[in-house]
C-alpha cells in the first residue's frame, strides 16, 4: 500500500519493509525469510518497475525478521545493501547473534532452524549522518548495536525501524525482551524527539501519519 506518494509498505510480510519508488527504487528491511517473492511481486505488479531498478536495500538492524530476505534480493537484483557499520559483521555472519534470555530465546533459536537466511557482506557500512539514497542515516542504538532510523527530507518520513512501534493507538519502544539497552534506546528515542518529520513509519505496527513528530515528543517525555 501506497503510505505518501512514493513510499509503500508491503503487506503480508513479519517486520515491516518499505519500498521508496522514484527514479530507482530503494527497499527498507525485508522481513522474516520467505518473504522475498511478496516482495518481487510487488515490485513487478503493483509498482510496475522492474527487480533490476532495485539499487539499494538499507538495513534498519540486523535482526532475522529484517535482514530475512537481503541475500536472495541482493542475488536477483544486483543491488547494494546498506547498514550501520555496528550491525554489519552480525549481517556477514562474522559474529553470532545474541539470543533472548529464558523461553523467547530458545523460541528465537527454533524460528533460526526453521527460517534459514542467509549472511551477505554489507557493500556499505552506515555511520551516523551518513546519506544514502537521499535518507540520513541517523544511529539510535539500544535495540542493537547498530540500530538506525532514516528521515527522508523531501517527504518527511522517519523510518525508525524497531526502536518505536505505533499499533493504530498507542505508541511505545522496543520490546525490552529483544532490546539489551533499554536504557541506551530510551537515549535514542529521546533523541529522534527531537527531529522534524510528519509521518513515522516503524518496523512493526501500523504508520504514524498523523502529528507523528509531536507524538514522539509526549511520548519521550514520559520516559525522561
Amino acid at each position: 500500500m501506497e503510505i505518501v506518494p512514493g513510499i509503500h509498505q508491503i503487506d503480508g510480510i513479519n517486520g515491516n519493509c518499505y519500498v521508496i519508488a522514484r527514479e530507482r527504487l530503494i527497499l527498507i528491511d525485508t522481513g522474516l525469510p520467505r518473504s522475498g517473492k511478496k516482495i518481487l511481486t510487488y515490485i513487478k505488479d503493483t509498482l510496475k518497475r522492474n527487480p533490476s531498478e532495485l539499487s539499494t536495500i538499507i538495513l534498519t538492524h540486523y535482526h532475522l525478521d529484517h535482514t530475512g530476505n537481503v541475500l536472495e534480493l541482493k542475488n536477483l537484483s544486483g543491488a547494494q545493501v546498506a547498514v550501520h557499520e555496528a550491525d554489519a559483521d552480525f549481517v556477514a555472519g562474522k559474529k553470532t547473534q545474541p539470543l533472548p534470555k529464558g523461553g523467547r530465546g530458545f523460541l528465537y533459536r527454533l524460528l533460526g532452524i526453521f527460517f534459514k537466511a542467509g549472511f551477505t557482506e554489507p557493500d556499505i557500512r552506515l555511520k551516523n549522518g551518513d546519506t544514502i539514497a537521499g535518507l540520513t542515516c541517523i544511529h539510535a542504538p539500544g535495540h542493537t548495536p547498530g540500530s538506525i532510523c532514516l528521515l527522508d527530507p523531501v517527504s518527511k518520513v522517519l523510518f525508525v525501524g524497531d526502536l518505536l512501534r505505533y499499533d493504530g493507538v498507542t505508541l511505545s519502544g522496543p520490546s525490552p525482551q529483544f532490546t539489551p539497552d533499554m536504557g541506551e534506546a530510551e537515549r535514542s528515542i529521546r533523541m529522534i524527539a527531537t527531529l522534524d518529520f510528519d509521518v513515522l513509519l516503524s518496523g512493526h505496527g501500523v504508520p504514524l501519519k498523523s502529528g507523528a513528530a509531536e507524538k514522539v515528543r509526549a511520548f519521550a517525555k514520559t520516559i525522561s
